[in-house]
């Protein structure tokens, strides 16, 4: 097939990798024709295009960016549109919701055979105002009908889109994100280097959050929640993974709460040493308050480390309160913090919920299984179209 994926950008993140894990795999395991086209990704969330190792084509849109400015978008979608001519795709694949957006609108206007989405996370969500959750609700619906398959990352984003009738649940298909599964089993095997890298000993409690430092991704709640932690634990420590443009911002409130010595931003870490990170963990936290299945929750179950996680979009389809974690309540920093506490009291209860979590996360998340699944989506509207 030639296939074409759409994604904005291609920053340090889990839609993108998803991304560049599919491409990779329908080239390598299909023989494929595939094409990456994606806007610029500026800004301190790092780039993933130096992973493509020249094995995946790429074309740039210059125009096609994340947020609305109409000019630009127009622009978008006409650069989208002749790389796509130029191309001629049997299947267009869209990620991201101005991508998709752009992606679908093009591929539609040129008959390209097969045009498929994946909703990696919803544009619209409780944090909004009424006005902007009622545009994006109307823009998912309008570009739904501009599709002929939509592929969610976890359940809870079929039944939101559905709720929101976006699309009828015909039209939607589960396949979770996939990811690299060995190093990630294979993470303890570091833990003693990167404990002592990053200062680091026997007696710490290392509880880790991998996140840009952005809205919504819900740093501050940890941070409200670590005091607490730490004064019925002392001998924890917070490890966060990520950058953005909130650093400075937490770098000071966690200066002003007296708990420098108890946090350690790493920074932006390349994806290929977040499963050593995760080594060095022992829990895993992600206070988001959305996102369609944070691939850190995975990532941690993967490398044996119990997950507490806010109950939010697909987190409780891997995170189970007493099997592979705990899953608290949004925003309710007191839940939190009696969480995090009992299992950074309880190293057994760590050990048990960790292995479980690894059994059932290794079985569901190989990023080959995942774009077996995807390829065999395209196939079947295909053959249904023909």
């Amino acid at each position: 097939m030639r296939i074409a994926h759409v994604i904005t950008r291609m920053i340090v993140g889990g839609a993108q990798e998803n991304t560049l894990y599919n491409c990779q795999d329908l080239i390598r395991d299909f023989g494929d024709d595939v094409l990456l086209i994606t806007g610029p990704s500026p800004g301190r969330e790092g780039t993933l295009l130096d992973r493509t190792n020249h094995q995946v084509p790429v074309a740039l849109a210059p125009h096609l960016v994340r947020n609305i400015y109409p000019w630009h978008d127009v622009r978008g979608y006409y650069e989208l549109k002749k790389i796509l001519r130029d191309f001629r795709p049997d299947v267009v694949h869209t990620h991201s919701a101005k991508g998709g957006m752009l992606g679908r609108l093009a591929a539609t206007s040129l008959r390209v055979p097969a045009v498929i989405h994946t909703v990696h996370g919803a544009p619209f969500h409780p944090y909004q105002s009424a006005a902007a959750r009622k545009f994006f609700i109307a823009c998912e619906r309008y570009a739904a009908k501009r599709c002929d398959k939509m592929i969610c990352v976890a359940d809870a984003m079929t039944d939101l889109m559905v709720d929101a009738q976006v699309a009828p649940r015909e039209k939607f298909t589960t396949i979770y994100s996939g990811m690299e599964v060995e190093p990630f089993l294979q993470s303890g095997d570091w833990r003693n280097e990167m404990r002592q890298k990053l200062g680091y000993s026997e007696e710490h409690v290392v509880i880790g959050k991998i996140a840009r430092l952005f809205h919504l991704k819900g740093h501050e709640f940890v941070l409200a929640a670590a005091k607490r932690v730490i004064e019925a634990v002392p001998n924890v420590r917070f490890l966060w993974i990520g950058d953005g443009l909130l650093h400075d911002k937490y770098v000071e409130e966690i200066s002003a709460a007296g708990l420098t010595d108890h946090f350690q931003l790493a920074g932006l870490v390349p994806p290929t040493d977040i499963p050593k990170y995760c080594g060095a963990m022992d829990i895993l936290v992600h206070a988001s308050l959305r996102e369609g299945l944070a691939r850190a929750l995975p990532q941690a179950l993967l490398s044996g480390k119990p997950a507490v996680s806010f109950d939010v979009d697909g987190a409780r389809e891997v995170v189970v309160t007493g099997e592979t974690g705990e899953l608290i309540p949004p925003k309710d920093v007191d839940q939190l913090a009696d969480a995090l506490i009992r299992l950074a009291s309880d190293a057994a209860l760590r050990q048990r919920l960790g292995e479980e979590g690894r059994r059932r996360a290794a079985q569901v998340f190989p990023h080959r299984h995942m774009t077996a699944e995807i390829r065999k989506t395209y196939e079947q509207v295909l053959a249904d179209k023909s």
